[in-house]
């Protein structure tokens, strides 16, 4: 009750004395019997709003004066929200404690906007957060916060279509307008085909006494009636203003992708335009793929007046929700020891297998066959409907009826096919709608099969929610079938999803406007064939991202086995930015210090190609790092024996140089070996091509460098004291006993570990009494003060019978036709050194592939109507 009436009443002490008078009014002298509980609420909530230091735990910023020590009791938009979520929207404490913590750190981030030495001031930032991870819950803190610091007008850039800015329009007004709806000037209009306009009567910001909110479409003649309201504003009142701008998704537009680095694109010149007119603004880019955005030119080119948006005062990496489901927890993680693979690293049962001939039916191979092309029925679709329709039935029985449930079908680019895969999953559903409900027919049974063979595939823990009997299914499923519909969200689509109201049960069928932003609600079922060659367009699609709470069981996957494999890559690379992120942090630097590394997945393009201007040449780097080999050409024998041979030359060399470490008892290990046998052993070793970062001609040029670093290293062979002999002798040396590393079960033409290294092999030079635990960096950090600044090669003999762990759904025997030798190389120094660079062209993308990025973005441009 205090929490509440603080927003109402100015202070804490009025706020406890508004809950005594109101307890008094139910009952005369109530409060004096409950004094004690009142004292102790009001210490409860003076508690949070205690002055805090605000650790900047995932920022990496530029150095400033600290100005912003979290909330205060005379707040009016934060408390009312946060009361919002806790009371109205039911949302557990600890996730609004997490989201309290995660925008008080963006928060101080911001420009003190009461600053009286600074009339003026401009500041551009960057939040990194994941594809459906309440990014806007937090982007809605930070506008309740700055707006509670001082800042008095927020201009949100949301989305390039009228669904989008309307989904965020009225999201905000929603969760911030209405807690305090006498305190707000809201300048866009909540209907969804109403954009910003300039007043006729000149510059809308003329009013300074309110929270002044725009939703803004992110379009070329929207921002040109917002630059002409600034324009046409007071001079003087100008200068008064504090100006948040919010760019939600600003990786898309945002960034300038014209063709030279001086012709902006108009979109992005508009944005630059504005925040070159007012006087004091900051500007704070939201993404989940900040690819593009990292990738942006910090510095001003020679004869450009405007500055670009490179986030040059902060990047901050929102961390993520342990319900969170993201890339690594549906598509697994790699693994702390190969050797003993936990459950939890391979990732969640739940993705499904699209066959080559079911995409064939629902999918025109090109362009030039779109207009005759009739979408076919195939099992895998039937199975995903049959599917969804039990799971709605479930949520039924587990009382979530008046919660919208979704499925989402997303198999192609154009707009014909959308209206007619959805013509033939509404007539399928039509056709066997009482064959549905009925478990002794042949449609029932098989949906029977559909829900009963997706049972027990996931940790018992994963949640709370009770199992649901085929009995309870079918009870259930005349509702199901009874509240159907089947909407098709496109560019030209008129029936499109609408959430407003009552709740929906939908299978939507959609295109690229379903792959940035838009919300589905309550989705469980995705059936998704579209690919995609960007890494930033690929992971938007992923619209299964997200939060299923008391769901968390139910969500499917569908799609075809080399888009799996993609997202499986993407994973890593998503990870290793924010890791990238973390590093500039703990080493004090700043954004334009910053060189985020992404690492190159075969056949995908980062971004689009013109928003990669300023990284024509990429500098990549070693220091720092390791590198493993974790992808083999298991099938192919000359590879295995090559590498095998190339192995037993390297030991056989250096052992006879008798470089042989005495004291490392029973491992083999050999030290100060001349840089000139690692380069041959490097030379000779034959890597899998899309281990790009260990291919000679980007690999041995670092280390042909001048860095004396470089000049000698250790080499150790890591074996398994479980492990059985090598079928055939590592040199000299003799058989060895090999390691244990099973492959996943869905890789093709290869076989992929995910992970050849532990932890623990960091220290393989080390002696005993440096300990095995921690992160890697902290095991480099061990190292590094135990042996000093030398390199280490690691030579791992994998056995080509290895087996998967007992009860592991992801993993099936290696089956090499020869003993495997795996890799890994751990780098001295720092990830964040200059040192030696090796400036490396980006590679070129083949024909077929621009071809297919082409026809993607005509099917794009066809779906917005150009």
């Amino acid at each position: 009750m205090i929490r509440q009436a603080l927003p109402q009443h100015g202070s804490f002490e009025h706020a406890v004395a508004a809950v005594r008078a109101h307890l008094d009014s139910l009952l005369p002298g109530l409060a004096l019997q409950r004094a004690a509980e009142i004292n102790e609420a009001a210490g409860i909530v003076a508690r949070e709003f205690e002055q805090i230091e605000i650790l900047h735990s995932h920022s990496v910023i530029r150095k400033r004066p600290k100005w912003y020590f979290g909330p205060r009791s005379t707040d009016l938009h934060w408390p009312a929200v946060k009361g919002f979520l806790l009371n109205d929207k039911k949302w557990h404490e600890e996730d609004v404690h997490g989201i309290d913590d995660a925008s008080n750190e963006v928060v101080s981030l911001l420009e003190n906007p009461r600053d009286p030495a600074r009339s003026q001031f401009s500041c551009r930032g960057l939040v990194v957060g994941h594809v459906q991870s309440g990014k806007t819950a937090n982007m809605t803190a930070v506008i309740a916060k700055a707006l509670d610091t001082g800042y008095d007008t927020v201009i949100v850039l949301a989305g390039l279509t009228n669904k989008l800015r309307h989904q965020t329009q009225l999201r905000l007004y929603s969760d911030l307008v209405r807690r305090n709806p006498l305190n707000w000037q809201v300048l866009t209009s909540n209907e969804v085909d109403r954009d910003f306009r300039a007043p006729a009567q000149g510059g809308f910001l003329s009013h300074s006494d309110k929270a002044q909110l725009g939703v803004i479409k992110k379009n070329v003649s929207p921002l040109g009636e917002l630059r002409k309201a600034i324009r046409e504003t007071f001079p003087a009142v100008l200068q008064q203003l504090r100006v948040l701008v919010i760019d939600d998704e600003c990786d898309q537009a945002s960034v300038n992708s014209a063709r030279g680095e001086l012709d902006m694109t108009a979109i992005n010149q508009r944005i630059r335009e504005l925040l070159t007119l007012l006087p004091a603004a900051t500007y704070v880019g939201y993404t989940a793929t900040p690819f593009a955005n990292v990738l942006i030119n910090p510095y001003r080119v020679d004869g450009q007046d405007l500055d670009d948006l490179y986030p040059r005062d902060f990047i901050t990496a929102l961390p993520k929700s342990d319900k969170y489901f993201g890339t690594e927890r549906l598509f697994g993680k790699t693994p702390v020891d190969p050797e003993d693979i936990q459950p939890d690293e391979e990732g969640l049962d739940m993705i499904r297998d699209v066959p080559e001939e079911d995409e064939a039916g629902l999918q025109p191979r090109s362009r030039r066959e779109r207009d005759a092309f009739q979408p076919a029925m195939t099992p895998s679709l039937e199975a995903a409907i049959l599917y969804f329709l039990a799971c709605c039935a479930a949520r039924r029985v587990r009382g979530h009826a008046g919660q919208h449930m979704t499925m989402l079908v997303h198999t192609s680019a154009y707009v014909r096919a959308h209206e007619r895969v959805a013509a033939l999953i509404q007539g399928w559903v039509d056709v066997h709608r009482k064959d549905l409900v009925d478990p002794a027919s042949e449609i029932g049974s098989r949906l029977e099969r559909a829900w009963l063979g997706e049972q027990g595939k996931l940790p018992d823990d994963l949640t709370d929610a009770a199992p649901v009997t085929i009995e309870e299914i079918f009870h259930y499923l005349p509702q199901v079938l009874e509240c159907i519909e089947f909407p098709v969200e496109n560019g030209a689509s008129d029936d499109r999803i609408d959430y407003s109201g009552k709740p929906k049960t939908y299978i939507v069928v959609g295109g690229s406007i379903l792959a940035r932003g838009l919300t589905l609600e309550g989705l469980m079922v995705s059936y998704f064939l579209r690919t995609a060659n960007q890494y930033d367009t690929l992971l938007q699609m992923g619209r299964w991202f997200g939060y299923r709470h008391g769901y968390e069981d139910l969500p499917r996957i569908w799609m075809p086995r080399d888009l799996k494999l993609r997202f499986r890559a993407l994973a890593a690379v998503e990870q290793e930015i924010r890791d990238d992120i973390e590093q500039y942090r703990l080493r004090d630097l700043t954004p334009m210090d910053l060189a985020v590394r992404i690492r190159a997945i075969p056949g995908m393009a980062i971004t689009a190609a013109n928003k990669m201007r300023a990284a024509r040449r990429c500098a990549v780097s070693y220091w720092g790092t390791h590198r493993q080999t974790f992808r083999f050409a298991h099938k192919d024998t000359g590879i295995l024996e090559k590498n095998w041979g190339a192995g037993s030359e390297l030991v056989s060399r250096i052992e006879a140089l008798g470089l042989r470490d005495p004291d490392a008892e029973e491992r083999k290990l050999w030290r100060n070996v001349p840089k000139s046998s690692i380069r041959r052993f490097l030379e000779s070793y034959v890597v899998e091509s899309s281990h790009s970062d260990l291919l000679p001609a980007m690999l041995l040029p670092f280390i042909d460098g001048t860095d004396q670093r470089l000049s000698t290293w250790n080499v150790g062979i890591v074996e398994s004291s479980r492990g059985h002999k090598s079928d055939t002798p590592l040199g000299t040396i003799g058989v060895v006993n090999t390691v244990n590393r099973a492959r996943l079960k869905d890789a093709m033409g290869m076989a992929d570990i995910k992970a050849l290294m532990s932890r623990r092999d960091v220290l393989f030079d080390c002696g005993d009494e440096v300990r095995g635990n921690g992160s890697w960096d902290e095991l480099k950090e061990a190292r590094l003060e135990a042996v000093g600044q030398i390199p280490l090669l690691l030579l791992y003999p994998i056995a080509k019978d290895s087996q998967a762990e007992t009860g592991s759904k992801a993993r099936v025997p290696l089956d090499a036709v020869h003993d495997v030798l795996g890799i890994g190389i751990i780098f001295p120094g720092s990830v964040t050194e200059g040192g030696n660079f090796v400036s490396v062209d980006l590679q070129l993308l083949s024909a077929e592939e621009l071809a297919a990025i082409e026809e993607e973005e005509s099917a794009q441009a066809e779906a917005a109507g150009v």
